[in-house]
């Protein structure tokens, strides 16, 4: 059969079906052929066997084609419909097409588990996506008339546009993202957010103010702050060199008033639709009201255009903060604190005296930290350092993903799907991602964990291979069989060989000079999806054997049949420090372009 067997055989099996006025899915015959042929190295129709049938339909059409659940029983048909034409035409033996045929049959319902769990996943992802597209756009979810407005004008854009604002939002979203935190169970935030003085001012406000008449702007007129301010128990004297803060009472009472706690309207103040709630020992509906008064107060709306005083500047840049506070890994000192706030102000506000400017900073930040230990958000720890309490973490997290941020909690992955966690690990760090991986593993049989894994390596860029190794490598023996299978596949076998030698299993064994130099190109590869180039290579120096000949290694990585071997060798050659390894990895990439006919 010559190389064109694929278009000869579905050109042969449309005809015929037009002859017989069957109808046939000639183009979805074709994919599964160039699957077999490109994916399975099937040469003909005598290539096709039922264990070829197998892998195709159960591993390779599941990885390479994006199909829906109701799509099946036309793809078992189409199936059908090639092995009975290649039986009929004598493309197969008749012995053989009857054993396509059963082998069909008894595919049929795991080929539709796996299409329709590869189909939920597609769809949740997407949805995520999609979801996620209309939020950054300001699209109240919960607005079905909103959403549907957005939906249709997106599927109105051309193709080429729709794939574009999903790569931009994709990419915007890769920077939107923070470190994994530890997240108190719900009961244990609620509490202490009851406990919290944040909470009892917030309710003694809305008795103080009951349905008292306002003044301008639904607010109480200036003789009668003072009164609410003594009746919240607010210390209105306080101060931090020359900067008072007298902004709490307003803060609080537009914190309640945007929350629903306390309702205004007409010149008079009453409670709230969400007071109930409030007041409730629901944990889910008081949270819930609390994070809107908290994120009102750390929120603020200060019109920088207006002019800001010392204390609104730092309240407009209080969530850059509680950021920092949420991404360190260890206490911060308030002095760093504070320097990281005055560094944004000077680069983000027209500051012309910088010296007034530092010192009014330095002490309205001072009072804005005591309002936040004195709320329960932030608490001292370490040496002078201070942390986010377990509320301050549930707090700031929620804001986060209300603002479109990944924001990970450990522990969140034990239920997730290979894949999934994968791309969860991308986001921890060492120690978190161990312990993922730990709860991921402990709730799956080991075979069927290691199935999973070698999968995603299967069909995943370098980056997602890396880390699903480093799964597989917290795998037991027990799953010797299952990768023994999986290590004839070429993006698998290097890593299965040293998984079998570290398990003590016979067929384990050394890599080759090949395989090590593929398993160097795909480790770069990996670290070039997250960082710059220069500090990749420098990564993989320093984890480079020691006293490994890198420059004899590098001339004959060009060699290598790496899909990403010439961007390795062009990172290797712009940016390793020894000048004669730089030189050979130049040269080695022009040999590797030319050999794969790359420009």
């Amino acid at each position: 059969m010559d190389e064109n067997w694929v278009e000869s055989l579905c050109t042969d099996l449309r005809i015929r079906s037009d002859e017989r006025g069957e109808a046939v899915d000639a183009a979805g015959a074709a994919l599964l052929l160039e699957l077999a042929r490109d994916e399975l190295g099937v040469t003909g129709p005598e290539g096709l066997a039922p264990d070829v049938l197998r892998e195709l339909l159960l591993e390779v059409f599941p990885e390479t084609v994006i199909a829906a659940a109701d799509e099946v029983p036309a793809v078992l048909a189409t199936v059908r419909a090639v092995v009975a034409h290649l039986g009929g035409t004598g493309g197969v033996p008749a012995s053989r097409a009857a054993e396509l045929a059963a082998e069909v049959d008894r595919i049929a319902p795991e080929f539709t588990k796996v299409v329709e769990e590869a189909d939920r996943a597609e769809r949740r992802l997407a949805a995520e996506v999609i979801g996620g597209m209309m939020a950054d756009d300001g699209v109240p979810l919960g607005d079905e008339e909103a959403v549907a407005r957005w939906v249709g004008e997106f599927e109105a854009l051309p193709e080429e546009e729709r794939f574009a604002l999903t790569e931009e939002y994709l990419a915007r979203m890769e920077r939107r993202a923070v470190p994994p935190v530890r997240v108190a169970p719900e009961a244990e935030v609620a509490a202490a957010a009851r406990r919290s003085p944040l909470t009892g001012r917030l309710r003694a406000l809305v008795d103080w103010a009951g349905e008292r008449a306002l003044g301008e702007y639904d607010y109480p007129v200036d003789a009668e702050t003072a009164e609410g301010a003594r009746a919240l128990g607010l210390d209105v004297s306080r101060r931090s060199g020359e900067t008072r803060d007298d902004t709490a009472f307003e803060r609080l009472w537009w914190a309640a008033v945007e929350s629903k706690i306390l309702s205004v309207g007409e010149g008079r103040a009453g409670p709230g639709p969400a007071l109930e709630a409030f007041r409730s020992a629901d944990d889910g509906a008081f949270l819930a009201v609390w994070l809107e008064a908290f994120d009102s107060l750390v929120v603020p709306d200060h019109d920088p255009d207006l002019g800001l005083d010392g204390m609104e500047l730092v309240q407009n840049e209080l969530t850059g903060v509680l950021i920092q506070l949420y991404e360190q890994e260890e206490p911060t000192p308030p002095d760093a604190l504070a320097q990281a706030l005055l560094d944004h102000v000077a680069e983000v506000y027209d500051v012309s005296d910088q010296a007034t400017v530092a010192r009014t900073v330095a002490d309205a930040f001072a009072l804005e930290l005591e309002t936040l230990e004195e709320w329960g958000i932030v608490e001292p720890a370490g040496d002078g350092g201070r942390a986010l309490t377990p509320l301050g973490v549930w707090a700031v997290r929620e804001l986060l993903r209300a603002d479109g941020f990944a924001a990970p909690a450990v522990g969140e992955l034990a239920s997730a799907s290979a894949a999934e966690l994968v791309m969860g690990l991308t986001l921890h760090r060492p120690d978190t991602a161990d312990e993922e991986i730990d709860g991921w593993l402990a709730g799956r049989d080991a075979k069927d964990a290691a199935a999973d894994v070698l999968d995603v390596m299967r069909t995943a860029g370098p980056g997602a291979r890396g880390l699903a190794a480093a799964v597989l490598n917290r795998i037991g023996p027990e799953a010797a069989p299952v990768v023994r299978a999986a290590s004839e596949h070429t993006l698998v076998s290097p890593y299965a060989a040293l998984w079998l030698r570290a398990a003590g299993d016979p067929s384990g064994r050394d890599l080759s000079r090949d395989e090590y130099l593929w398993v160097f190109v795909d480790t770069v590869a990996a670290m070039l999806e997250t960082a710059e180039p220069a500090e990749a290579v420098a990564a993989a120096i320093a984890d480079a054997p020691s006293g490994a000949d890198m420059r004899g290694m590098v001339g004959e990585l060009w060699r290598t049949d790496h899909d990403d071997v010439v961007g390795v060798l062009e990172a290797l050659g712009g940016h390793h420090p020894d000048r004669a390894t730089a030189k050979a990895a130049r040269t080695a990439a022009y040999k590797a372009r030319s050999a794969s006919g790359r420009p």
